[in-house]
């Protein structure tokens, strides 16, 4: 996401529990005015999504959604990242258990075509089995996110304001991502309301 000399990046946005009293929705909404307090510009939000907590039955459903961020001046990848953990921080976010429930979730998804730290430590994580997915965890920023291309919750939501993006190392597009997933997983995603 690079026009001129602005640099864009890809964010994905979820939530499931309640933050001082308010649904998740509303976060998810005052997350939006916190990012612009960051520093981002938001170039297009997308819709809000009802999606079902994994497993099923773990936990309340998730509220998830996607932006478009035009990236402060200078900042690199990891302090892109750094931001978006304060505005996860001001949403009472602890990071206690990998995968758990939490009041404000913001992923990096991709900055502009980027591939960090490099294409092999990609394809490596990107390659995982679910298994090793969900007991290992890399030390490091990995861009474009390593799991992105296998979850609905992510590619419904960022399809509404990225459709046609191409990860850098799969050479596919958001929507052609999309369609290579299970009908049940994108039937599952229910839209909340219009974007924001």
């Amino acid at each position: 996401m690079q026009q001129g000399k602005t640099a864009y990046a890809l964010i994905a946005l979820g939530a499931n529990l309640p933050f001082e009293g308010a649904a998740p929705e509303t976060t998810l909404e005052r997350a939006r005015q916190a990012l612009v307090d960051e520093g981002f510009g938001i170039q297009s939000f997308s819709r809000l999504f009802s999606t079902p907590c994994f497993p099923v039955g773990a936990g309340p459903d998730y509220v998830n959604a996607a932006a478009v961020v035009e990236i402060p001046e200078n900042l690199d990848a990891a302090s892109v990242l750094a931001r978006l953990h304060a505005v996860e921080a001001r949403f009472g976010r602890e990071r206690l258990q990998r995968w758990g429930m939490r009041t404000l979730d913001i992923d990096l998804l991709a900055v502009g075509d980027s591939v960090l730290p490099d294409a092999a430590t990609q394809d490596l994580w990107r390659n995982l089995s679910p298994e090793a997915q969900a007991r290992e965890a890399p030390s490091g920023l990995i861009l474009p996110h390593p799991r992105m291309q296998d979850r609905a919750f992510v590619l419904v939501p960022l399809a509404d304001v990225a459709p046609d993006w191409v990860h850098p190392r799969l050479g596919q597009s958001v929507r052609q991502m999309l369609a290579a997933l299970p009908m049940a997983d994108r039937d599952a995603m229910k839209p909340l309301m219009k974007p924001l």
